[in-house]
């Protein structure tokens, strides 16, 4: 929890890993040009004091992770989106046994997203079934960008993409993260496009489709095919680093996306260990749409406490405590919102 200025935030990070990208488990240069393009990203949107040293943003291990999380990063819950990455690291990029592992020991603190590549076709299929019942899974994180032998990437919509998703539908997996955002050195630019969630979002009505990275740089297409969507959600990590080192842009950024998919569609995530949760948080709480730029309402208190945690409360049934839930009506101020009742997360 955050508090400020007599406010009670409830935070859930929507979007943290565990991982590790030292030389030893490099594969090929592909795993050093990865980790190497996430170092560049984390210490040119930080702030100086925020900045990691090389080594350490390899490797931090699980202790680092639950201080920076929820010792000093204000969470009252997190989820683990697990990236593979397996052409390029040894062992998987993300330390996917052990972040689970860390789930299961703190199941009030963490929750666990496993992933999966449809280009596995059946072999896969029985994967994810038998990950589903041995996780519980109620989420997975897609990199449609990935490189799997010498296929560069997919798109939601092919056909194997599709019989995946249909059968996360009869496990009951329903929220779909998918990284559509900033180019990730070598990955392909346009494997990341956003045209695709647009497809499945229609067909698959039984998912929430979570855009991460609200697909930076094309927040335009992303907010044409949100706000006609239901189901499809921005994830604010890579974006809500801008309120430091581009904060008009930033405002541009959430300013857009309030006005196209409004307050209950947006959910807030560090990317940890891209960013730590703690400077963003506070900083997002205090920030405020400048005034020059009058195309966008002022940012409410209870839209910020809907961003920071409130969303994703509903999106994983999390049981939020009641003295840190909204008003139903400002009618009737004495009425909570129970966790999953945020009308449009849950259309």
């Amino acid at each position: 929890m955050y508090s400020k200025d007599g406010q009670d935030y409830y935070i859930v990070d929507e979007h943290i890993h565990l991982w590790d990208a030292r030389e030893s488990n490099q594969k090929n240069v592909h795993g050093k040009q990865f980790i190497d393009c996430f170092y560049d990203y984390h210490r040119n949107l930080s702030p100086e004091e925020e900045v990691w040293d090389y080594d350490t943003y390899t490797y931090y291990g699980a202790e680092r992770l639950m201080k920076d999380i929820f010792e000093d990063g204000y969470a009252d819950h997190a989820i683990f989106q697990a990236t593979l990455l397996g052409d390029f690291y040894v062992n998987n990029f993300g330390q996917t046994e052990d972040a689970f592992a860390l789930a299961q020991k703190h199941p009030d603190l963490l929750t666990y997203n496993h992933a999966y590549d449809p280009r596995n076709e059946e072999a896969g299929l029985e994967q994810l079934r038998r990950d589903a019942d041995r996780m519980q899974l109620k989420g997975v994180k897609l990199y449609t960008a990935e490189w799997h032998g010498d296929s560069r990437g997919y798109k939601l919509d092919d056909p194997w993409s599709r019989r995946y998703l249909e059968e996360c539908i009869k496990l009951g997996i329903t929220n779909i993260h998918v990284h559509k955002g900033p180019t990730i050195r070598p990955l392909d630019r346009d494997a990341f496009d956003v045209a695709d969630v647009d497809k499945v979002a229609t067909d698959y009505l039984d998912l929430k489709f979570i855009v991460e990275h609200v697909g930076l740089p094309r927040l335009e297409d992303f907010c044409w095919i949100a706000t006609q969507e239901s189901n499809v959600i921005g994830g604010l990590a890579v974006a809500i680093p801008f309120i430091h080192t581009r904060p008009r842009y930033f405002a541009q950024i959430i300013g857009e996306l309030l006005y196209w998919l409004g307050e209950d569609k947006i959910v807030f995530a560090s990317d940890y260990a891209l960013w730590t949760p703690k400077w963003l948080i506070e900083r997002f709480v205090d920030f405020q749409i400048p005034e020059d730029m009058t195309e966008y309402a002022p940012i409410t208190v209870e839209q910020k406490k809907k961003i920071l945690g409130l969303n994703a409360a509903a999106l994983y049934d999390l049981d939020v405590p009641e003295h840190l839930r909204l008003p139903t009506s400002a009618d009737d101020p004495e009425a909570e919102v129970a966790p999953g009742a945020q009308e449009a997360v849950s259309s």
